[in-house]
């Protein structure tokens, strides 16, 4: 199926880890997390990649090495996990190297790790021209990610 609303989808990815955080807790192993929300994505029909391998490239083309994907998600949306107390510059910064090596634009970052849920919506504009257009409205639409989810953390 593809997503023409990537916001929709992650909606729906949102929707889900707050039902598995509401059901877990924090307290668990990453892996834990991983399998519960690829295990009701893939019940709800999403297709979904566990550990999916993405290659990293040189500005020439020469292969550098891979890492994996903690999710793959309708291969539009990458999902990097993390149970831990609190999110760092390293975990953002993971994210935004696996959307620039990926050529991926759209990435969640999910702890569920604290008491209360975190995500946040990672987006790559990958149109230098626009660039400082593109952070202003990466900013524009992360704020309103985020009020989206104040409801359900409050």
């Amino acid at each position: 199926m593809e997503w023409n609303n990537i916001n929709e989808l992650c909606d729906v990815i949102r929707k889900t880890s707050l039902d598995i955080h509401q059901y877990l807790r924090s307290g668990h192993l990453e892996k834990i997390y991983e399998n519960a929300l690829a295990n009701r994505l893939r019940k709800s029909g999403l297709d979904e990649k566990q550990q999916h391998p993405l290659m990293v490239y040189d500005e020439d083309g020469s292969e550098l090495g891979e890492y994996f994907a903690d999710l793959l998600i309708e291969d539009q949306l990458i999902v990097e996990l993390k149970a831990c107390r609190a999110v760092t510059s390293e975990h953002v910064a993971q994210i935004l190297g696996y959307l620039r090596s990926s050529g991926i634009e759209n990435g969640l970052l999910i702890n569920f790790g604290a008491s209360k849920l975190f995500i946040k919506k990672y987006i790559l504009d990958r149109n230098p021209n626009l660039h400082g257009n593109a952070i202003k409205n990466t900013i524009l639409g992360l704020c309103a990610f985020c009020a989206s989810l104040w409801p359900f953390i409050r």
